[in-house]
């Protein structure tokens, strides 16, 4: 019998022990995740990028935004920006809309103040006719038709005013390496989404926005459809130098069978080279010689292509009729430069796709820019396009924080997904279709292509329509 309870005494004793411990080790494991967790904020932004940080820019400079605690992450190191005398072989071309939102965010000064090239004439031909398009600033736009900006320029003027002492509702977390998003079923729930990230931290939300490019993990976690092909085709880049000064402030841009190429001006003796072709042809030219590089270069903007008769001949005849009528026939054209040389270590290639996610929004999170769709470069709309995601969800969120709404309202939202989706999918699928319609040679297609070109050249309402939806 008193073996009995002994036994008893010392199991209970055993189970109070072991309950202590289980209780101070549940303890260290909470304060060890309490310690991880680094914050609650309104906004997550992922991805630093020019749009994200546009974004987060704009959050800290807008007055009904302005006591947000926004977060933005960004994978990449803080690395400290220095100007190069050498230009970058990555460059985008700016609209009028764009320069409205860097200059409502006093980014484009310091824009000015480092370097940008404007562009107040575009040429555009067709390389199997004669067929061609030209734009000039003067004659449809009270400005400039775009500006050619170096991405890194780009970027660190919006920097220059994120990290300024004007925005205070901004934190940034460089080198952040994101593993997965858990999102709440509602933007209303006390924990709100949470963003883990590689070392173990972790934040929460209300309002997440992915910024984190065509692969983004934000719109994965989403569980939307993306619609998505490549065109097997690489787009090479560099830096081009003229064998002539110029003013240079003409885009030059001539439709091969093999695929467009494109010279952007820089300044009065350099250009950027964007040049679409398929994957075998981008590699052979990336292994050629500089020298042999410039001459294919320069033989794919001078060069004479094969030639249908029928085509010429009913091209020449819409021509004759349009002088008859006193409108442009296309026969006037300026000659494109020649390319002097390329600057060492300039080239460089990345690959084509289309991308465009059904849904940019789901209860309580966003996409922007190439997060939600990516576009040829053949019309230069891509990045413009996602600075018009920005301007886009600045305003409807502001609106809807002014009316008293919640940031994760559905109604402001619903909107922004509306308002993006009617701009940005006629853009692609206009951009998409000028790719495919180009990459051929058929006779019937390049006779359908040439008449169309003539005929919208010579309309002027047709060509600043055009001119101002790309605006």
């Amino acid at each position: 019998m008193l073996i009995t309870k002994s036994i008893q005494l010392n199991n209970i004793l055993v189970t109070r022990i072991t309950n202590i411990r289980s209780l101070t080790s549940y303890r260290k494991y909470s304060n060890n995740n309490e310690q991880k967790f680094k914050g609650k904020y309104d906004v997550i932004i992922a991805g630093g990028g020019m749009v994200g940080c546009a974004l987060a820019c704009a959050m800290g400079k807008k007055s009904l935004l302005s006591n947000l605690k926004v977060l933005l992450l960004e994978g990449s190191p803080d690395k400290k920006f220095k100007l190069k005398p050498e230009y970058s072989n990555r460059v985008v071309a700016l609209n009028q809309s764009t320069k409205s939102l860097m200059k409502s965010l006093e980014v484009w000064q310091h824009v000015e103040k480092m370097r940008l090239q404007p562009v107040r004439h575009m040429q555009v031909w067709d390389a199997c006719s004669d067929a061609l398009i030209s734009f000039c600033s003067s004659d449809i736009l009270d400005d400039d038709i775009s500006y050619i900006v170096e991405n890194d320029v780009l970027l660190e003027s919006i920097n220059i005013e994120l990290k300024s002492s004007t925005i205070k509702n901004v934190d940034i977390v460089y080198g952040a390496k994101v593993v997965g998003y858990e999102l709440s079923k509602g933007g209303h729930e006390s924990n709100g989404h949470i963003v883990k990230m590689h070392n173990g931290d972790t934040y929460s939300c209300d309002l997440l926005i992915g910024a984190d490019g065509a692969k983004s993990a934000v719109r994965e976690a989403m569980g939307v459809q993306y619609l998505s092909w490549n065109y097997d085709q690489m787009g090479i880049v560099a830096t081009l130098h003229l064998a002539e000064e110029t003013t240079n402030t003409t885009a030059w841009q001539r439709f091969l069978p093999t695929g467009p190429i494109a010279f952007l001006p820089l300044n009065s003796t350099k250009s950027s080279l964007v040049w679409s072709m398929t994957d075998t042809q981008a590699k052979e030219l990336l292994n050629l010689p500089e020298e042999r590089f410039v001459d294919a270069l320069n033989d794919a903007m001078w060069k004479q292509y094969p030639r249908s008769s029928v085509v010429d001949a009913c091209t020449s005849w819409l021509g004759s009729w349009l002088k008859r009528f006193d409108l442009p026939d296309g026969a006037e054209r300026q000659l494109p430069p020649s390319v002097q040389s390329i600057i060492s270590g300039s080239r460089a290639a990345f690959p084509l796709g289309f991308g465009h996610s059904t849904k940019y929004v789901a209860p309580g999170v966003a996409l922007i820019g190439d997060a939600a769709h990516r576009v040829h470069p053949l019309a230069g709309q891509g990045v413009n396009l996602g600075f018009g995601d920005v301007k886009d969800l600045i305003s409807f969120l502001s609106d809807s924080i002014y009316t008293g709404l919640d940031i994760t309202h559905p109604n402001w939202m619903e909107k922004y997904e509306s308002e993006r989706q009617r701009h940005n999918v006629p853009t692609q699928l206009a951009v998409d279709a000028l790719s495919r319609l180009y990459g051929a040679d058929l006779p019937p297609l390049v006779l359908a292509r040439s008449l169309g070109l003539q005929l919208t050249n010579a309309l002027h309402p047709i060509k600043k329509m055009i001119m101002s939806h790309a605006a």
